[in-house]
């Protein structure tokens, strides 16, 4: 009797699953990636927006409110990168924007390589230095190639590294031109994209554009702004370079839902059953590194802009494939440009931290311990290089004179701690260690990580840039919309490392190779 019953019931089940369709992959994912993005501004200013973009993503989505970033140094470069592979900079390589490369001591960034020949633009680029594989790429390995990726970005890094090593095309403004650009590496440049830059590109119209808010100055009083009037940027009358001030701009991101315009009516994305992908870029910075006291009035009309922009998205997503097969989501690079430095009236404490004088004096303490030798190789973004070479003729051990270096620069006024290499790899875990650990790379990092006091400001004497460091916790919402997706709103804090393998269930398609996550899961 109990095998009868096993029999029926195990009959009944297999008659049910067969009496069920399971929901096929959406034709298309799209992933917005909206540069210095925060979800206490998207919040503050809700009152603001219309009804189609930031609301109708909290209406129709699903809102994480806190998504964050596993690992220290968060910059544009690393956090596409992280998003696409699902990975830390310690796996995938992209520990930030540029880095030093101790072979040549010469300071590369993350895209370059001579190998590649640019279009509409002098930059040599690929994505050569992302060491695992992304979204993209495990799309086209799934689909034999059939699978369309392109990426659209104001800046080359977003574009490239969203856009893996299989895409079809990236584009990214030429902040010398004006023009959209892109890189040998992934083939010929479109037809339809060079059709928009002879006819439309943003340096056919800039000398007729201006930037000033959308409404009246008494609507933006979310930010204090220590001006009386208003403001009007206008690109073309600015000393400096027209095009980068413009690509710091809200009016950015029209340009580039602009050319998704043409890659969704002029290319065949989304148009058969087969998932294709399609990454873009937005930016919601401060415009040209202002402060926010400085600047109160533009950033509440970025935000302003930003919904409207969102809006033009889904609009035009909906009308051309159906929001039903697209799986859409949104989500922040989680850093912010820094601060200028604090004027000094209200006695926060600080002081200035000189890199360069910091490694001198490191050699000399020891050239005083080891004897003579240029014992410091070089010296960037905190991190200080030894002479691997000059080490071994001496017969030093590494891990010592690492050790011996972090002692002695911890005594430096504004340090708060020095991490040396060996200490990171194979010291003991704790949660501020694991996550400067995550944003370090072995064979790109530097011998030591120096970990400068909030309020203290970094002075570059090389090229006098002055970094003011803060700690400060941008808070990064992460929403998923469209096929399939169930309205709701989580404030549990999840991982940016999950929306890699998330996409993946979706698309039925395998994780990246380096993503270990799992899945965020009840997402419809």
């Amino acid at each position: 009797m109990k095998g009868i019953l096993t029999s029926l019931i195990t009959a009944l089940t297999f008659t049910g699953l067969q009496g069920q369709s399971l929901p096929a992959a959406p034709k298309l994912v799209v992933g917005l990636t909206i540069d210095q993005l925060r979800t206490d501004y998207l919040e503050a200013f809700s009152s603001l927006y219309g009804e189609k973009g930031f609301k109708r993503l909290w209406k129709e989505g699903r809102v994480f409110y806190n998504a964050e970033y596993t690992f220290s140094g968060v910059d544009r470069a690393s956090a596409i990168a992280a998003i696409y592979t699902g990975t830390t900079p310690s796996v995938n390589g992209i520990i930030a924007n540029r880095w030093m490369d101790a072979s040549t001591l010469r300071v590369v960034n993350s895209t370059d390589d001579k190998g590649f020949m640019g279009y509409y633009t002098d930059q040599t680029c690929a994505p050569t230095q992302l060491l695992t594989s992304t979204i993209a790429d495990e799309l086209k390995v799934a689909t034999q190639g059939k699978g369309l990726v392109y990426a659209i970005a104001p800046d080359c890094e977003a574009a490239i590294f969203a856009a893996g090593h299989g895409g079809n095309g990236v584009f990214w403004l030429n902040p010398n031109t004006g023009k959209w650009s892109g890189s040998t590496f992934y083939g010929e440049f479109p037809w339809w994209a060079n059709q928009y830059n002879d006819r439309k590109a943003i340096d056919l119209r800039i000398s007729g554009l201006a930037w000033e808010p959308l409404f009246p100055r008494s609507m933006y009083k979310y930010l204090p702004d220590r001006r009386e009037g208003s403001f009007k940027h206008k690109f073309e009358d600015e000393r400096s370079n027209k095009f980068r001030r413009f690509i710091a701009s809200p009016l950015v991101n029209e340009e580039v839902n602009a050319l998704a315009a043409e890659v969704l009516g002029k290319s065949s994305i989304g148009s058969d059953e087969v998932t294709d992908l399609l990454a873009i870029t937005y930016y919601a910075g401060n415009y040209i590194q202002k402060a926010g006291q400085e600047a109160g009035l533009e950033i509440q009309d970025t935000y302003v802009r930003l919904d409207r922009c969102i809006g033009t998205l889904l609009d035009l997503i909906e009308k051309k494939i159906g929001l039903h097969n697209v799986l859409f989501f949104v989500t922040s690079t989680g850093y912010t440009d820094n601060d200028p430095i604090d004027s000094g009236s209200y006695k926060i404490p600080g002081g200035e931290f000189h890199l360069n004088r910091c490694a001198a004096l490191l050699n000399m303490y020891l050239m005083a311990t080891y004897g003579q030798g240029k014992y410091v190789e070089t010296y960037h973004n905190r991190q200080i290089y030894l002479n691997h070479k000059l080490l071994e003729k001496k017969q030093l051990n590494l891990t010592d004179v690492q050790e011996k270096c972090a002692d002695f620069l911890i005594q430096f006024s504004g340090v708060n701690e020095v991490y040396s290499a060996h200490r990171l790899l194979l010291g003991a875990w704790t949660p501020e260690i694991y996550k400067i650990r995550s944003g370090f790379h072995r064979k790109r990092s530097g011998d030591l990580v120096i970990d400068v006091l909030p309020g203290w400001t970094i002075v570059d004497e090389n090229t006098d840039d002055r970094q003011v460091v803060r700690y400060s916790y941008a808070p990064t919402p992460l929403v998923f919309m469209g096929y399939a997706i169930k309205p709701s709103i989580i404030e549990t804090p999840v991982t940016i490392d999950r929306i890699a393998p998330t996409l993946s269930h979706f698309m039925r398609i395998r994780a990246p190779n380096a993503c270990t996550s799992t899945p965020l899961t009840g997402l419809r």
